[in-house]
């Protein structure tokens, strides 16, 4: 099997997901003990929140060491695809530990009938969290811009189209954060201004909703990539432009892809041929064609060429 092209970029990775995790359990311990000092609804949402990130971390740090592992009998693409696996969970984790956690907890401070004090621990507390998460934040966004200027396109094409649910999972927590962080001293500092904890469970409230839609959002992206999601139409252009440029190729007739993983791509491919070709010729022009499609995709290819020429069809790997 072909080693990854994107091994530095996985430990890249790696310290992205570390630093986030490290932020968030700062983070979550500080946030506790300021909810409990200032009784407020959206602070302990907040903690709910980082509590669920550090979680998410851990699954998301198992998913790189497990999609590392080298193919074998029983996996012969390699275990690329429990990247998947585990960012699924790391949506579940989201939903369910700091979405359902915020938004009930939201609903009860809503029946409160006194807000609580200490509000300016919370400011504090927030503007401490607010520079753990920003820095997390912001080496998440440097990482996934690089990714983007590699390939050549914009960030948010490469935050929607990039089969790397890790790297887009830690950018996601990370942006939900410092919003959340933001809901939450809106919510606190009405609540001090009115006297009405309306506003602070509204902000608890309005902190599970951004972590539904996150973890619905990433759900669904693992979810594309676990059935077999194709390589992009930015890819897709690239190897066909690379197949029908080769010598002895005549047309494209079928291109399939499809996703094992962040960095590893299936590339099957029906041909045909040109007349003046040799049947001996036909597997050169399939490892031309692993090669060149080597060069120019971001992921490790696995290309098959099917070639047909004046009637006949024979099916040849090309490297795999």
């Amino acid at each position: 099997m072909p080693r990854s092209k994107d091994a530095a970029a996985q430990v890249e990775t790696r310290r992205t997901v570390i630093v986030a995790g490290l932020a968030n359990i700062i983070v979550a311990v500080i946030k506790v003990v300021a909810g409990v000092l200032t009784g407020s609804s959206a602070m302990l949402a907040e903690a709910a929140h980082s509590a669920a990130d550090t979680l998410n971390q851990a699954f998301l740090l198992t998913s790189l060491k497990r999609g590392r592992k080298p193919a074998d009998e029983a996996h012969p693409f390699g275990y690329g695809q429990e990247r998947y696996f585990w960012s699924l969970l790391a949506a579940f984790g989201i939903f369910i530990a700091g979405a359902g956690f915020s938004a009930f907890e939201g609903i009860l401070a809503l029946s409160r009938p006194e807000p609580g004090g200490h509000v300016v621990v919370a400011y504090v507390v927030l503007g401490l969290a607010g520079l753990a998460e920003g820095t997390s934040f912001v080496r998440a966004f440097c990482q996934v811009r690089g990714e983007a200027r590699r390939d050549r396109t914009s960030v948010g094409e490469h935050v929607k189209t990039s089969p790397d649910t890790t790297v887009k999972t830690a950018l996601f927590e990370d942006s939900v954060a410092v919003i959340g962080l933001a809901v939450a001293a809106a919510g606190i500092a009405l609540r001090q201004l009115t006297g009405s904890n309306v506003w602070d469970g509204s902000a608890s409230i309005a902190i599970g909703a951004l972590l539904i839609f996150v973890a619905i959002r990433l759900g669904l992206d693992s979810r594309d990539l676990l059935i077999g999601r194709a390589a992009g139409p930015r890819d897709q252009d690239r190897i066909k432009v690379e197949i029908e440029s080769t010598a002895g190729v005549d047309r494209l007739l079928e291109l399939l892809t499809m996703h094992l993983g962040p960095d590893h791509l299936i590339v099957a491919a029906r041909v045909s041929l040109t007349g003046d070709i040799d049947a001996d010729d036909v597997e050169d022009l399939a490892d031309c064609i692993d090669r060149r499609l080597a060069e120019v995709l971001p992921q490790t290819p696995h290309v098959f060429i099917d070639p047909t020429q004046t009637g006949r069809e024979t099916r040849l790997p090309a490297s795999p």
